[in-house]
């Protein structure tokens, strides 16, 4: 008996994804184990195993295809003994093509059931369905040009400037005096899309569509911008203590295939000032406030999808070694795809590093639900007052940028300064 493999729940607020890639084909044999395709979800692309062992009968939803519902049949599997040529696609796609009509039917009883100004709204509604840059758009409605007796010459057929400007107005007058007389809607269908968003289509460019995970970003991103009120608080760190400790212990570590870096020693500083400055390590929740007892420190990491952050649990409590084993763990999985959502949501507060590009400072934007973000500079040598005269020291550029609704700027500076002390006096991490 055939098997459906349906679109799995990657994690638990996962209701559609994109099955980017295929790694088995029809005919293929596959067991339990057996990866079986890659789903990319609003945070990561991961990897889907089979559960059940056959072969491939059928393929039922193409890769690259975008939001496939959990749930949604997207192969079928030839149980043992079962020929796989005579297994038919599942009955369910069928209602699912059907589903669009019972849809509009219900968003809009009344014209549904008037067919008779269908056929004269059709010139104005294939007008709306017409891929056209907000540009053109503009430039035919000055040309009186109608979109609909235009072949476009940009990607997937869309209509742009140049196809616009070399057109002669034909049918234009009628097909604007056709959409007022047929409905609102068809007349705001254009304005619904993103006129708002116009790049300049002279200057050569390509169009790459945007992934689950990016999209996320730029939500999770703008929401942060608009409903977190900020504060930024920058501090001065000297480095050379923390730099000197660091050498000695990698000497110390030398066989055990574990090497500290900087960043290592600097999530082992936040989660410990977080520790001693518990105020900070909190989440705004409309009416209370979220205290944690914990200092799980989200560490973000660039990938070829965007950026990711998985989680160091519990770092005030754990060993720099096995901090920097997580860690090297984690970003090497985060940049294949292969992190478990257990690995990547959740924490208490973010690190994030750009020293190594040789960013001096920054202010970074807070991953809400956290309440703080950590922004480390570049380590340099600078001018610096040490020992009550003027030196040269190796100092880097820290900035908190704090939740300002749950933490108060007193006590974001506090964390800044034992944050500061700890990387100063290293000692202290090693307790």
């Amino acid at each position: 008996m055939s098997i459906d493999i349906k679109m799995p729940a990657l994690s638990p607020t996962m209701e559609e994804g994109t099955l980017a890639k295929w790694l088995v084909k029809e005919g293929d044999t596959v067991k339990a184990g057996d990866l079986m395709a890659e789903i990319e979800t609003d945070k990561a692309t991961m990897e889907f195993e089979a559960v059940d062992e056959g072969v491939i009968a059928k393929i039922v939803v193409a890769e690259g295809t975008d939001g496939v519902k959990v749930g949604t049949v997207i192969a079928v599997l030839a149980g043992e003994g079962e020929d796989a040529s005579s297994v038919a696609a599942p009955k369910a796609e069928a209602p699912k093509a059907a589903e669009a009509p019972k849809e509009e039917a219900k968003a809009a009883p009344a014209p549904a059931a008037a067919p008779a100004p269908a056929s004269a709204s059709a010139p104005a509604a294939s007008g709306d369905r017409v891929k056209a840059s907000p540009l053109a758009r503009r430039i035919a409605a000055e040309k009186g040009v109608d979109l609909s007796s235009v072949s476009g010459s940009g990607p997937n057929g869309r209509i742009v400037k140049a196809d616009v400007e070399g057109a002669k107005p034909g049918a234009a007058p009628a097909a604007p005096a056709a959409a007022p007389a047929t409905a609102a809607p068809a007349a705001a269908a254009p304005a619904a899309a993103p006129a708002s968003v116009w790049y300049d289509e002279s200057i050569p460019h390509e169009e790459e569509k945007l992934s689950n995970i990016r999209k996320t970003i730029a939500r999770r991103l703008t929401e942060a911008k608009q409903t977190i009120p900020h504060i930024y608080l920058t501090v001065d760190v000297q480095l050379d203590a923390l730099l000197k400790l660091r050498g000695q212990l990698n000497k110390s570590l030398e066989g055990r295939g574990v090497k500290l870096s900087v960043n290592d020693m600097l999530i082992k500083a936040l989660a410990v000032a977080l520790a001693q400055v518990p105020k900070c390590n909190v989440t705004y929740a409309g009416d209370k406030l979220v205290k944690y007892n914990r200092s799980d420190i989200s560490v973000a990491v660039s990938t070829p999808t965007g950026l990711i952050t998985p989680i160091i649990r519990d770092a005030a409590n754990i060993g720099l070694a096995s901090i920097s084993t997580q860690m090297k763990e984690l970003a090497e999985r985060a940049k294949e795809g292969k992190l478990k959502p257990e690995e990547y949501q959740g924490g208490t507060a973010s690190i994030s590093n750009m020293g190594m590009f040789g960013i001096k400072q920054f202010d970074a934007v807070i991953n809400p639900p956290q309440a703080m973000i950590l922004a480390v500079g570049a380590g340099e040598k600078r001018p610096y007052i040490v020992d009550d005269a003027l030196g040269v020291a190796t100092v880097m550029s820290a900035t908190g940028s704090f939740d300002h609704r749950a933490v108060d700027g007193a006590d974001g500076a506090e964390l800044m300064k034992v944050f500061k002390a700890l990387v100063e006096s290293p000692m202290g991490l090693l307790a």
